[in-house]
């Protein structure tokens, strides 16, 4: 959905102010003079995507609300969240980068002495309103004032589960710089960002802070807070490179022949945290699967393994139709597959790519049985039977 705008001035009072604002004015303009905003809208790489469901409403609801697979996306017991503290994220990486795994897509990455912070999510639900919508399936492994200074807070796009009204509001308060695609910034002024803490960039365009630069590269999603849906902010993934060291985040996106240009002109990188969770044949081309999100990693790199595969945008929040655990176990067997390294950090547990990988799958001992429906090692016996796992569970796809 995307922002709204009150059909007469006397209905303005119930717009609720997580909702923000559409752009207007000199932002407005800017849009316009985007070469990605055609016909009133943003467009996407490769061509138009499908944002709402395809299908039957039927044929979905039937789907979603089964019983059996309703207790599937959700874990059965409690999510073993790292205590992070103060003493994990004190002392400087040994590497020059560290990545700590916050929940979902939120990041805290520390690269050559500056501490980016993505996409941060603290709030309960992923919702305008408190007392609706998907609610946290675990707590944020640290208070967000205990999380210490943040050089530059990067924002992917604005839908809730990524742009959080009260997080934003709570680092409006510090000294952090905001770097958010084309439109998002009224959002973060509407919520008390000061403007000149905004670095507000179309796709391709660069920022510098601090040490760091940081690059907005195209993503395949759309937009939106309100009740209708104006595509007047853009969407991106995100590079950002330091002295030593480049990282990437691809926010929310479909898979698309663009991470090959985006590997080739800022790769390859040291980490990459890649969309895999959320994913379902109804919205194919906004969402990737594990096996997409291991292909989408291997483009940026260049073809080859290389660097340290970070899966975010599952575990946190139940927003599709497939098993809570089936991002962790597919990516693990798709990354098998491809022989790439993949970080499986529990919530809140510091790593460091060019170190020793947490890659225990912590997810088994709270979740419901996954199958694994297609991949399997070269010259090993079908993963469900070395894991036990009735094929009868398997998820759709």
């Amino acid at each position: 959905m995307a922002a709204f705008r009150s059909p007469s001035p006397g209905l303005s009072v119930l717009r609720p102010a997580a909702f923000g604002v559409d752009p207007s004015g000199e932002r407005m303009a800017r849009i316009r003079r985007s070469p990605h905003f055609r016909d009133g809208v943003f467009q996407n790489p490769g061509g138009a995507a499908r944002t709402r469901p395809s299908g039957s409403a039927a044929e979905f609801a039937k789907i979603y609300f089964n019983k059996e697979a309703r207790l599937r996306r959700a874990p059965r017991g409690t999510v073993p969240v790292h205590a992070t503290t103060l003493a994990d994220l004190a002392r400087p990486p040994a590497s020059g980068l560290r990545l700590t795994w916050m929940g979902h897509s939120s990041v805290l990455a520390e690269i050559d002495g500056q501490r980016v912070l993505f996409d941060p999510v603290w709030g309960e639900r992923c919702s305008p309103f408190p007392f609706a919508g998907p609610k946290r399936l675990h707590p944020a492994p640290l208070p967000l004032a205990a999380l210490g200074p943040v050089d530059v807070v990067v924002i992917s796009h604005d839908h809730y589960d990524h742009l959080d009204m009260p997080t934003i509001k709570a680092l409006a308060g510090t000294d952090t710089v905001f770097a958010v695609p084309l439109g998002v910034g009224g959002h973060l002024e509407h919520w008390g960002v000061s403007p000149d803490r905004l670095r507000e960039l179309d796709w391709h365009e660069s920022t510098r802070v601090g040490g760091l630069t940081l690059t907005a590269t195209p993503a395949r999603h759309f937009c939106g807070r309100g009740l209708r849906n104006t595509q007047h902010t853009l969407w991106a993934s995100w590079v950002v490179a330091g002295d030593e060291h480049r990282v990437y985040h691809s926010g929310d996106t479909g898979y698309f022949e663009g991470f090959r240009d985006i590997g080739a002109a800022h790769g390859p990188f040291d980490a990459t945290m890649i969309q895999l969770g959320a994913y379902a044949e109804f919205w194919p081309d906004i969402h990737m699967t594990p096996e997409e999100g291991v292909r989408a990693h291997l483009d940026l790199q260049g073809g080859r393994p290389h660097g340290a595969l970070l899966p975010i945008h599952w575990g946190t929040f139940n927003l599709a139709p497939h098993a809570w655990a089936e991002p962790g176990e597919w990516t693990k067997d798709a990354a098998e597959e491809a022989g790439q390294a993949v970080a499986f950090p529990r919530p809140g547990e510091p790593f460091e790519p060019a170190g020793e990988l947490p890659v225990e799958p912590w997810w088994r001992a709270v979740s419901q049985p996954v199958a694994h429906p297609w991949w399997r090692p070269r010259g090993a016996e079908p993963v469900a039977e070395r894991s036990g796992v009735d094929l009868d569970l398997a998820g759709e796809r």
